[in-house]
């Protein structure tokens, strides 16, 4: 059992005193240690950071009954019967649990019955219910600075009965990117080689092929996504590529990239270049088509020319100021002229009674009140002088202009 028990978790420290990175939080935990009464707590985090040698040790630390389960293994039922004379809760991967899921957890802790420590890689804002986030303190973890790592791999060495130059350190700590699981697991593969084998050039064939680290069901997903999306806005083409690069060489969904896409076609292109939201759902339909990894070439089309387009999020922008008034005063009555008179009882009441047909005037225009009265005037799209959006809405000035 011993042999098959993993180096992280061989290593894992049982005291505060060995718990390695995070500084930026130590006042904080050193609080939560001295506290009456643990808060229940949402750790957030990169794999490998110490998410939950952190909790198992704050759980401890309150000497309370805890227990500890993963997400993905405990379903609801066997939870609750799980939950019997247990205290403290440590729930990995909280993220896995559905909305619904993330419900039961409300009313015990609002009851303080127990108290929970969750983890989870996914940034909470998009995977905790608002709710249960609510009701949870978070505190963000950082991926571990290379000191750390070699620390821990020096630890790690010891503990598989070798020493390693200290070359291998600085080496495999750069490896893991922040990522103190993947780096004990390099140690562990090292240590299990013949001794000429462990010298820094000798390791550089031997080491498996690892590729950089991009965790899609983590922060790093909503970050380079926002950042491909921003050059994109700014009209930075190399940017633009390099985060779309990242996204798909990191095993990223292409169908998330193609989403966000052809938002960024109607939010941020907009009338200015009414082709590109055609262009971007057809991009979508050839990636779908195609697969991956050839699928990159479309992607890498569709982003190209969403950077190089003139931008105008003038649609964007009138739909939010309508939504702002709404929320704001309410829906405002539809005008009579502009119901249907479905009933004879409507048109009596005027339904329908002076609308104009707009085809029956030169150019299908004819001028009328469309908003309700209250609003009468009011104008919510303000026109871009970008790309194609003048000409647009020229024959429009031609129109009103010409019944003035």
């Amino acid at each position: 059992m011993e042999a098959k028990q993993p180096l992280a978790d061989k290593i894992r420290p049982n005291s505060f005193e060995g718990f390695t990175g995070q500084e930026h939080l130590s006042a904080r935990i050193t609080a939560l240690t001295k506290a009456t009464r643990l808060p229940s707590l949402l750790l957030f985090g990169p794999p490998g950071c110490g998410k939950s040698t952190l909790a198992l040790l704050l759980a401890k630390n309150t000497g309370q009954n805890w227990l500890r389960v993963s997400a993905p293994e405990a379903g609801l039922t066997q939870l609750r019967k799980s939950l019997k004379g247990v205290e403290v809760l440590v729930l990995d991967e909280l993220h896995r649990f559905s909305k619904a899921q993330q419900d039961f957890f409300l009313p015990i802790l609002e009851s303080g019955e127990i108290t929970l420590i969750a983890t989870t890689t996914e940034n909470p804002s998009f995977s905790v219910t608002r709710q249960l986030l609510s009701r949870l303190h978070t505190l963000k973890l950082k991926p571990l600075p290379s000191t750390s790592l070699q620390t821990l791999a020096q630890k790690g060495a010891e503990a598989c009965g070798v020493e390693l130059d200290e070359t291998v350190y600085e080496m495999v700590a750069g490896i893991a990117h922040g990522d103190a699981r993947t780096m004990l697991n390099l140690v562990e593969y090292i240590a299990q080689l013949p001794p000429e084998a462990r010298e820094p050039d000798q390791l550089k064939a031997a080491l498996p092929d690892v590729i950089a680290r991009h965790d899609k069901n983590g922060d790093s997903h909503y970050e380079l996504a926002s950042a491909m999306i921003k050059s994109i806005r700014g009209s930075d083409v190399d940017a633009a590529l390099y985060y779309l690069a990242s996204l798909l060489e990191g095993g990223e969904d292409p169908r998330f990239v193609c989403r966000r896409l052809i938002l960024s076609a109607s939010e941020d292109v907009g009338l200015a270049d009414p082709n590109a939201l055609p262009l971007a759902v057809s991009c979508q339909q050839a990636v779908e088509f195609v697969g991956m990894p050839e699928g990159f070439i479309p992607l890498a089309e569709t982003v190209t020319y969403l950077a190089l387009a003139p931008k105008s999020n003038s649609t964007y922008a009138a739909y939010l100021a309508a939504a702002k008034e709404i929320r704001a005063h309410g829906r405002k009555p539809v005008p009579l002229h502009l119901r249907n008179p479905s009933t004879k009882l409507q048109k009596e009441w005027g339904y329908g009674k002076g609308y104009l047909y707009p085809h029956n005037y030169p150019e299908g225009y004819v001028p009328q009140q469309y908003l309700p009265d209250d609003l009468a005037g009011r104008r919510f799209y303000q026109q871009r002088e970008q790309g194609v959006e003048p000409r647009l809405t020229a024959w429009l000035a031609r129109a009103r202009k010409s019944f003035r």
